[in-house]
């Protein structure tokens, strides 16, 4: 097989490959006697079918599925030989000549390529970036306390309302026909203070007379407590009586043992101190994964400031994009193709750094992370100290997941990529309120 590229030029070249008889003929001819040896047809014993027949009803069929392997090997030990750092895969080139696989031997096949640009994403001890280090505070371990306490509170029946309490009842409708039974309401949630204020106060089996809709001034609240469309509730203005039936009221949990055995399980803390230490050093390290957060997305700002003026064979890239994206319309190209062309340009900068600085993802990498991803999805809802076992599986099956993996796969190398970056970049640590943390990505 002859292969030959042309010059490259605007980071394109054509590869062309020409493919004789030798290259082919051994894999056609051992490929048709192997379906010889299976074919059955009627009037000749199994085997038996004669090698010209077999030939004529397989042998096109087979000499192009050969024909594209070999091309398929020679272009990628075309590539791998030139060490060509190619973006996207080769396309057949217009100026191809059509194959006839009738009446030729010999076949050609064209290929347009384009390479990446030359471009250098590493950064250097002139790069400055900041390492924030959060600081928690009294509060910050307070409300984090006063959230368990709450969380870990009870439900009890009361006589009286007071604030926050939940009124159960049956609200009618003075000048109309609306009557709910079950209806639930929390003054506290009330907008206006003077229809908050009927109901403080009030003792089971009185009867309230209230305005919902001054009360909590939306329709969808209105809706939702008297049991009607919100297009019913929509300019209401009638007032409702509310005989009370039942209030709830939610104590918050004692700062004591059983509430930290509640929160933390078999080894929890002993008192308010050791109690207040572990959740402070909690809300440590999730500032320092929120630093972190932050820092690579400095690190990755500066990496792609470096990558601003790189040119691309733009032509190339839109026209692989809809050749191997059916779907994909020229009018979603164009809307999009400015992102994936920065989706690219990270691409390369992380395999360039990765190469760099000798990374690789290994799979302990991966399930790590997983677990830590399952960990702070569990914690969103509030499930603060999960079984590892239990993690575990989790992590597991959602590694199963092909774009999950991916996705985990690639915040590994990133993550890997900017701790690497703090032994090569001027660091600059600057202690910072959570406050004033958060407005930095506002």
């Amino acid at each position: 097989m002859k292969i030959n590229q042309s010059e490259l030029k605007d980071l394109m070249a054509v590869v062309t490959l020409t493919i004789e008889p030798a290259d082919y003929q051994e894999e056609v001819t051992k490929q048709l006697k192997e379906v010889r040896h299976k074919a059955q047809m009627p009037g000749f014993r199994p085997g038996m079918v004669p090698a010209g027949l077999v030939k004529k009803m397989y042998g096109k069929g087979i000499l192009a599925d050969v024909l594209n392997k070999k091309v398929g090997e020679g272009l990628q030990k075309h590539i791998e030989d030139n060490k060509l750092n190619i973006l996207g895969d080769p396309l057949p080139s217009k100026e191809s000549p059509k194959i006839d696989l009738d009446n030729e031997e010999s076949f050609t096949f064209m290929f347009d390529i384009a390479v990446a640009p030359e471009f250098d994403a590493k950064l250097t001890g002139k790069n400055k970036l900041t390492e924030y280090v959060i600081e928690v505070t009294d509060e910050m371990v307070n409300n984090q306390i006063q959230s368990y306490c709450a969380r870990f509170g009870e439900y009890a029946q009361a006589e009286e309302v007071a604030e926050g309490d939940i009124v159960k009842g049956i609200a009618k409708q003075v000048d109309g026909e609306i009557v709910k039974e079950g209806a639930v309401l929390n003054p506290a949630y009330m907008k206006q203070k003077t229809q908050q204020k009927k109901f403080i106060g009030a003792k089971k089996g009185e009867v309230v007379t209230f305005n919902p809709t001054k009360a909590f001034g939306s329709e969808v609240e209105v809706s939702s407590l008297l049991g009607i469309s919100k297009e019913q509730a929509t300019g209401l203005t009638s007032d409702f009586s509310f005989e009370i039936q039942e209030i709830t009221r939610h104590t918050d949990a004692a700062l004591n043992e059983e509430l930290f055995t509640k929160v933390y399980g078999e080894n929890a803390p002993k008192d308010e101190a050791e109690f207040r230490a572990r959740i402070k050093a909690e809300i440590e390290a999730n500032m320092a994964e929120d630093s972190k957060y932050k820092f690579g997305l400095d690190a990755k700002e500066a990496i792609m400031k470096k990558m601003e003026k790189i040119e691309f064979p733009v032509d190339f890239l839109k026209r692989w994009v809809l050749e191997t994206n059916e779907k994909m319309t020229q009018e979603e190209l164009d809307k999009d193709f400015d992102k994936m062309l920065e989706e690219l340009k990270w691409h390369l900068a992380k395999d360039q750094l990765m190469k760099e600085y000798k990374i690789d993802v290994q799979k302990e990498d991966v399930e790590a992370y997983a677990k830590e991803v399952a960990r702070m999805q569990f914690m969103q809802y509030g499930l603060m100290h999960v079984d590892d076992q239990y993690l575990t599986n989790y992590a597991n099956e959602m590694l199963k997941q092909e774009n999950q993996l991916r996705g985990i796969v690639e915040r590994v190398a990133e993550n890997k990529i900017y701790e690497a970056l703090k032994g090569v970049v001027k660091i600059e640590q600057k202690k910072i309120s959570h406050e004033e943390f958060g407005k930095l990505f506002s």
